[in-house]
């Protein structure tokens, strides 16, 4: 039996069985969509009954033979393989009616022709009666909707003499827009001896058999759950979607395919239709979006209510759900059988007709672009406001495809001033590189103007971009400043605060006025967010004690990031977070911001947060992170796309691959080409900095020294002393260090804890950790105590491990070897998880002229059984430490409960009863993490 078939089967073979035993004909009218399965169930039942003790003769109508006299008749008779006597005589009496007078419509009242066909309506039923003796006789006929008129009459003469005879009639027909014969049909059903078997849709049990599964197991469940989704249950689709599926070609979705066996049974299904439904579908296809009736008929210009029955004969056949088609591989099916002017002819009817009934100009700009045409009057204001809405959205990729078609379009010259500065936005958001000939255009369009117009504010930033800082400048110092009109004065002091953070050399007067600005970070949601975010940028460059820049930057971030167009507004923000020494808020939001569907249109604004998201990671000691994010910057957007920010990612990727002791590949990165303008931004600093360690880590002081000394006169000439930015005296005590400069390494390295309002809690770390190198033996272990605590709140895990390095080295030197083994087991597993394997190496080696005993052989190197995840161990250190609930789970990024269950685990693992005894447990941890846990685990 076929799958879901066997009710209809049944049914099939009792009129069988009754026409054998009572000697009683029978009527069958199957019925169902195209592609439903009603030719395989008659031929399953025809094979059946002629194994059953029947005869069978089988015929099948078309829509090419309608106008082919007799053709089914003529079918059904050569499937009998009469003897050739009754075969000659049937040829003659079918011979012979093709000179009759043509019949009625079957079904219709009688008429003179009547009396000329009578002897071949006799002669072919008396026929039919004979072959009756050996048993039941089935007539099958397939698509009897396509017969031609003269067989119908036949076919309705046997009808009417069923009551008698051991004849069975076995139709089935397809859904279509109208019964071509409506009253063959009507006679048909009004037959005593009648039945209609409909055939419905698959089920999902149905559906998970015919996958070869079982509908109680859940993968198969699942499967045919998708597979009902996507067609409507229709077998011959379902069929064609499990072919594929079978050979590979589907992703688990169902979304894509290799093969085309659903497209060929997609098209199968419509062009087995009439002509009017395959119209209707490709209306649906292009609008791509539910249709009501009188858009469509106005759309393929027709009566609407004609559409009606297309629509009813579509959903029957499972391509089309409530008012759209049902699956975007059926849209992309019907598309893809469309020629591109028919695509083009109708896209460009579907945005008139949607520009008429009001649709939003998005929409109409879809079906414009899509027709690649903006020659009505009209078009050119619907593309204009699409695109705005488009930037808005974040979808600069779809506003740019409106501009175009409005560049070439005849405008005036405010319209195309206003197109290019779409255009500029647009364009750099995808790639920079093609904005530059109407940036220029921009620039000199302003500059006729006098500058006075919104161009050349707009030309701003992507000036700043391409280091054409002094034009950026001319733009925003000659726009008139006493601008009533608008929201340019705002707009103006964001730019000009702009260019005075990116390029410290100029402008220097806005950002040392802090007053006229500053106060927009902290104010209400009154003030501009892109004056509120450049804002937030300008204080964590310019720290003060009253400026909240973290609480600013984070609530900015909190506020816009679910907005789509606002990812170039929060970098701002999340360069801030970097800057102010909160690398973990900044690699936390970077993720957040990189996982939203619209930075997936935006390649420009992804780039540059990953290449934040980068430097994040390295400053949080995830060096495999932070190459990953940087190369992916760098991949996304060229190097020379990235104009004077090309040394972010550059940056970091050269500390990451000086971290992990690959100098060659460092030395690489450094010989890639940059634009000269780059030093003197403060993303030019960060280069230097780390062109500095790798000239440092290869024994190069001398040249690391002249990097740093420039940090240092560039950032204190521009009063940018933030040392979340470039912690140049740090750099520097270290390059002192190496030479044996204690005393100078020492100046600079109090002078970088006395900066105020410019030490973090990373920087303040790393600071006394060199700091302790040069202290008294009494006085190390404090400083390195503090340090280590400083680092595991920052979340500095590279800094981290040689803070517990050094540690290691003065519990040694005062004799105490079993716990600076504890230590240093944990430093060497952070440096392998952090994937500093250089690092972690040094730590089990013998410092060159240390005079210490060696550190333990990496195989000594693991960690202690006490049956502790990594997880439970954060979690029981920091709580060894003294931190509540609540501050473990802030730091860690875990919910309250989170922590409760993992204290928990550790409690009943280590045997404790109470949170005070865990630092005598955790020496390893308690020692390394805090001053007053030393005591308790001494």
């Amino acid at each position: 039996m076929l799958v879901q078939q066997e009710e209809q089967t049944t049914r099939l073979r009792r009129a069988f069985r009754a026409c054998e035993d009572q000697q009683r004909g029978h009527v069958a009218l199957v019925t169902g969509a195209v592609g439903s399965g009603k030719t395989s169930l008659l031929e399953s039942f025809s094979e059946w009954a002629a194994g059953a003790g029947g005869q069978v003769m089988s015929a099948a109508g078309s829509r090419a033979e309608r106008g082919l006299h007799l053709g089914v008749v003529g079918q059904l008779f050569h499937s009998a393989r009469l003897a050739p006597q009754e075969a000659a005589r049937v040829e003659k009496l079918i011979r012979d009616a093709a000179f009759a007078v043509p019949l009625p419509e079957p079904g219709g009242e009688a008429a003179d022709g009547d009396r000329a066909w009578a002897p071949l309506l006799h002669g072919l039923f008396a026929t039919l009666l004979d072959l009756t003796g050996a048993g039941p006789l089935v007539l099958a006929v397939d698509d009897v909707h396509h017969a031609d008129p003269a067989s119908l009459h036949c076919l309705l003469y046997v009808a009417r003499r069923l009551r008698h005879a051991r004849i069975m009639l076995v139709l089935a027909e397809a859904s279509t827009l109208r019964p071509p014969h409506p009253l063959f049909r009507a006679e048909l059903l009004s037959q005593p001896h009648f039945s209609r078997i409909g055939l419905p849709p698959l089920t999902v049990e149905a559906v998970a058999r015919l996958a070869g599964g079982d509908a109680d197991d859940a993968d198969a469940r699942r499967t045919a759950e998708r597979c009902v989704r996507m067609t409507g249950g229709n077998p011959l689709l379902t069929r064609a979607l499990l072919e594929e599926r079978v050979s590979g070609g589907l992703s688990d979705d169902y979304g894509q395919a290799v093969g085309d066996a659903f497209d060929q049974a997609v098209l199968g299904c419509l062009y087995r239709h009439e002509p009017g439904v395959r119209r209707v579908a490709q209306a649906l296809a292009v609008l791509n979006r539910p249709a009501p009736v009188d858009l469509l008929g106005h759309l393929l210009d027709v009566v609407p209510e004609s559409t009606v029955p297309a629509l009813r004969v579509l959903r029957t056949s499972g391509l089309m759900e409530s008012d759209e088609l049902r699956h975007p591989r059926i849209l992309r099916s019907i598309l893809g059988d469309m020629s591109a002017d028919e695509r083009r002819s109708l896209h460009q009817r579907a945005a008139e007709v949607l520009h008429e009934h009001g649709a939003e100009p998005s929409v109409v700009a879809e079906h414009l672009v899509a027709a690649g045409t903006a020659g009505a009057p009209w078009m050119v204001p619907v593309l204009q406001d699409a695109a705005g809405h488009a930037l808005a959205s974040g979808r600069p990729d779809m506003a740019a495809a409106c501009l175009r078609l409005v560049s070439r379009a005849p405008v005036d010259e405010q319209q195309r001033t206003a197109t290019t500065e779409m255009l500029v936005s647009a364009r750099w958001q995808i790639n920079p590189l093609t904005v530059n000939g109407q940036l220029t255009e921009l620039v000199e369009t302003a500059r006729a103007a006098g500058w006075s117009t919104d161009a050349g504010l707009s030309a701003v930033p992507y000036l700043l971009w391409q280091g054409r800082v002094d034009e950026a400048t001319e733009a925003v110092t000659a726009f008139p400043s006493d601008e009533e009109n608008g929201s340019l004065p705002g707009r103006l002091r964001m730019m000009q605060l702009l260019v005075s953070l990116s390029h410290p050399d100029h402008l220097a007067s806005v950002r040392e006025t802090p007053s006229t600005w500053s106060r927009a970070a902290n104010a209400p949601t009154a003030i501009s967010p892109l004056l509120q975010a450049v804002t937030v940028l300008g204080t964590a460059l310019t720290p003060a004690a009253d400026n909240d820049t973290v609480a600013t930057a984070e609530q900015l971030l909190q506020r816009h990031h679910t907005d789509d167009g606002a990812l170039g507004l929060l970098t701002a923000p999340l360069l801030a977070l970097l800057w102010t020494g909160r690398s973990d808020r900044a690699a936390v939001w970077g993720d957040v911001l990189l996982g939203r569907p619209v930075a997936q249109h935006a390649p420009g604004w992804r780039a540059v947060i990953r290449a934040i998201r980068a430097e994040a990671a390295l400053r949080v000691g995830d060096l495999p992170g932070a190459e990953h994010h940087a190369r992916a910057a760098l991949e996304e957007m060229p190097a020379p796309a990235w104009g004077v920010a090309v040394a972010g990612p550059l940056a970091t990727l050269v500390a990451c691959a000086t971290e992990s002791g690959r100098f060659s590949e460092a030395d690489r990165w450094l010989a890639q080409p940059v634009p000269p303008g780059m030093f003197r931004t403060p993303l030019g600093l960060h280069y230097l900095a780390a062109r500095a360690r790798h000239h440092l880590a290869v024994r190069r002081p001398h040249a690391a020294t002249t990097d740093l000394r420039r940090c240092g006169e560039l950032m204190r000439a521009w009063g940018i002393d933030a040392a979340g930015l470039v912690p140049w005296r740090l750099e520097l005590a270290r390059v002192q260090l190496s030479v044996g400069n204690k005393t100078q390494a020492t100046q600079l390295l109090q002078e970088q804890l006395r900066v105020p309002h410019g030490v973090d809690d990373r920087t303040r770390g790393r600071t006394l950790r060199l700091l302790a190198t040069t202290a008294a033996q009494d006085h190390r272990r404090k400083l390195l105590s503090e340090a280590v605590n400083l680092l595991q709140s920052s979340g500095d895990r590279l800094e981290l491990v040689r803070a517990l390095g050094d540690t290691g080295q003065t519990l040694q030197r005062a004799g105490d070897s079993a716990r600076a083994r504890l230590l240093v087991r944990r430093a060497y597993q952070l440096a392998q998880d952090c994937g500093a394997s250089v690092l972690a190496q040094r730590l089990i080696r013998r410092e060159p002229g240390s005079g210490l005993p060696a550190y333990p052989a990496a195989a000594e190197l693991q960690e202690p059984d006490d049956g502790l995840s990594d997880a439970e161990r954060r979690v029981a250190a920091l709580a060894a430490q003294g931190h509540t609930n609540r501050q473990i789970s802030s730091k860690l990024f875990i919910t309250v409960s989170t922590v409760e269950q993992h204290l928990t685990r550790v409690y009943r693992k280590l045997d404790v009863k109470r949170r005070t005894d865990l630092p005598s447990r955790l020496v390893a941890y308690a020692e390394a993490l805090a001053d007053e846990t030393q005591g308790a685990a001494s």
